[in-house]
């Protein structure tokens, strides 16, 4: 299996030939581009269809939302990774796509294992894979077929008008699966949903659901 392809934005060369150095020991991971400023990335994304983009916070001056955009549009297939000197707004970098969010004073051995969960497809936010504790003890609810598509897209990062245009469904149709849906898993936001989905998804689709079992045993042979 090839190595995860990383492309790095960042401002500060330093920190660019640093995370070469700290990537190359990984045999599942290959930094295979770098960018200092959006024109570079830009111009630099599309030929080389990275599977990781690692955004600095700083890059882009602001990083705003035409920014990401911007990114995403150049490398559509790519997920990205936030590198955050202040990660203290998660649910905006959600919305705007970021599939990871690590903080610059993690060790290395943490941005490695964040690299590898979004490569393998996960949510890495603040340290965290796999959803938090609270979540973690409830049972994974029920869902629908479409409630399941939605769970699936929100973690890839999609923003509600995204997953309508993916769903054929309109954006209002989707804000009411997702309130269903925060219901169903006891969910108070998307960077919760996103961080539980893998639990929510991993829920055979086929298997009847409880009111099913109880009217099932009801029913006489």
């Amino acid at each position: 299996m090839r190595p995860a392809r990383v492309f790095v934005c960042d401002c500060q060369p330093i920190m660019v030939e640093g995370l070469r150095k700290v990537l190359e020991p990984s045999p599942d991971l290959e930094v295979i581009g770098a960018a200092l400023t959006l024109e570079e990335a830009l111009a630099g994304l599309a030929d080389l269809a990275p599977d990781l983009v690692l955004v600095s916070e700083e890059f882009g001056a602001p990083l705003d939302a035409p920014a990401i955009a911007a990114l995403r549009n150049s490398a559509p297939e790519a997920r990205l990774v936030l590198w955050s000197s202040t990660p203290n707004s998660h649910e905006a970098y959600l919305e705007l796509g970021f599939s990871g969010i690590l903080d610059k004073t993690s060790p290395v051995e943490a941005l490695v294992e964040c690299l590898r969960a979004v490569a393998q497809g996960s949510v890495w936010v603040d340290g965290h894979e796999e959803a938090p504790e609270p979540l973690k003890r409830r049972n994974p609810p029920r869902l629908t077929r479409r409630e399941r598509d939605i769970v699936g897209l929100v973690a890839q990062g999609m923003k509600n008008r995204e997953i309508a245009e993916a769903l054929a469904i309109s954006p209002g149709t989707v804000k009411v699966h997702l309130m269903h849906i925060f219901e169903k898993a006891g969910v108070e936001d998307r960077l919760q949903l996103a961080l539980l989905a893998r639990r929510l998804l991993s829920q055979d689709p086929s298997a009847p659901s409880r009111p099913e079992l109880e009217e099932a045993e009801r029913t006489p042979v």
